[in-house]
């Protein structure tokens, strides 16, 4: 996850007082309609031993709705807990399926706004993957802001032309301009989220050329679909459309184009910066979403608890018959699935193909990551996919290893 945040101690006894205030509009109305009492507050650490994974530090979530921006929050989240550093692993780019994705991405950006020599700021890179593609694709030069970048993990043609900052984004970088700015997979990490945007707004000043580029995962398909395994500690901030059109426009920016990738997992949005302090651009209509998304939200208690019902009978019955029975991916999504379930003990193995994960303990529960080669012995009878749109690759993958498991999407 590329992110944004800061880790501290908390004192024993101290917690963080919960909002009632929403960080994206200032209403005061934010309504609670989803709870987990204890989930790990990383999901993406590196935890080298069981007794570490199973003991690591657990937070509340409490998902609040605005009625009036749409805007979700975890109102107990504490940023003290979340830690985003060097031992923080959440790399997609072993998958084959998403690389073709970034890519694609990469190229449909660097075709539209002719991001050719140009200078690009990336907000959160993680480890700096898509910067480096979009040097080496345009021919670009930039920088990208990360606590958690690891020098050592950089192998590209472009790597001369990028700097990295090992730290969190701040207004004390606003010297560092771009023609593009981009920030992925981040803004969900990041709790007052319009003191963030604005923040951005500020550096950029009066470059009103510049464009800026945002991708979050789509909180409307996790309402509509009661996706339970893309809610976890880290994620405290979820957006909708229209939502996020609304954040951006208060703050300062034009919204030129909303849409959803990657299977309408992603929710991207492009903006330049407005001559005025707030948009004054017509409304697109994608962005009139807000009837919709309180009925998702209205609906959601019920919806949550047939799922958590159906996958764990699902689960007692694969004991029951016997069935040796793994997950397939270590990051966020196994991590709540395992700590929102009642998971049988035989479920002792979680699969990813990141090599950098392999041999580490999921955090909360303590379950071994391994990798794809570990399964030839074990034979499972059933994988359990944690995101369906890596079915195909992961079906490949096991009969390349001579095994035919059933599989079964999250």
């Amino acid at each position: 996850m590329e992110a944004h945040s800061h880790q501290s101690s908390v004192s024993d006894g101290e917690s963080v007082p919960e909002i009632s205030t929403c960080p994206s509009c200032e209403s005061g109305n934010m309504e609670v309609f989803y709870e987990a009492a204890s989930v790990p507050s990383n999901s993406c650490i590196l935890l080298a031993s069981q007794e570490d994974a199973e003991n690591y530090p657990r937070g509340k979530v409490r998902l609040g709705f605005c009625p009036d921006c749409g805007f979700i929050s975890n109102v107990n989240f504490d940023q003290r807990l979340t830690e985003y550093s060097g031992r923080y692993e959440e790399t997609q780019g072993f998958s084959g399926t998403f690389n073709t994705f970034h890519k694609a991405l990469a190229q449909r950006l660097i075709d539209r706004y002719d991001l050719h020599e140009k200078e690009v700021i990336e907000i959160g890179c993680g480890k700096g993957e898509f910067l480096l593609l979009l040097g080496e694709m345009g021919n670009n030069s930039g920088t990208g802001f990360d606590p958690g970048f690891v020098e050592e993990r950089i192998d590209s043609p472009a790597a001369e032309r990028i700097n990295f900052v090992k730290d969190y984004y701040s207004e004390k970088y606003a010297s560092y301009q771009g023609d593009f700015v981009c920030c992925k997979m981040t803004l969900e990490h990041i709790h007052p989220t319009a003191e963030f945007i604005k923040t951005v707004r500020r550096s950029i000043g009066d470059r009103l050329d510049t464009i800026v580029f945002f991708q979050i995962p789509d909180a409307t398909r996790i309402l509509k679909d009661c996706s339970f395994e893309d809610i976890y500690y880290e994620h405290c901030s979820y957006f909708t459309s229209g939502s996020l059109a609304r954040l951006f426009r208060r703050c300062g920016f034009e919204v030129m184009d909303l849409a959803t990738e990657y299977d309408d997992q992603y929710l991207t949005i492009e903006a330049r910066p407005s001559k005025h302090e707030t948009g004054r651009d017509a409304v697109l209509e994608q962005e009139n979403d807000l009837d919709t998304i309180k009925q998702y939200v209205q609906e959601f208690p019920e919806k949550f608890e047939q799922k958590r019902e159906l996958w764990e009978k699902r689960l007692e019955e694969y004991q029951r018959q016997g069935k040796k029975v793994v997950l397939w991916g270590s990051g966020s999504k196994g991590v709540s699935f395992l700590t929102t379930l009642k998971v049988p003990e035989e479920l002792e193995y979680v699969v990813d193909i990141n090599p950098y994960r392999q041999g580490y303990f999921m955090s909360g529960t303590g379950h071994k990551i391994v990798g794809p080669e570990f399964l030839k012995d074990y034979q499972p009878d059933v994988v359990i996919v944690m995101n369906e749109i890596y079915c195909d690759e992961i079906g490949d993958s096991l009969r390349e290893i001579g095994l035919e498991p059933q599989i079964v999407a999250l």
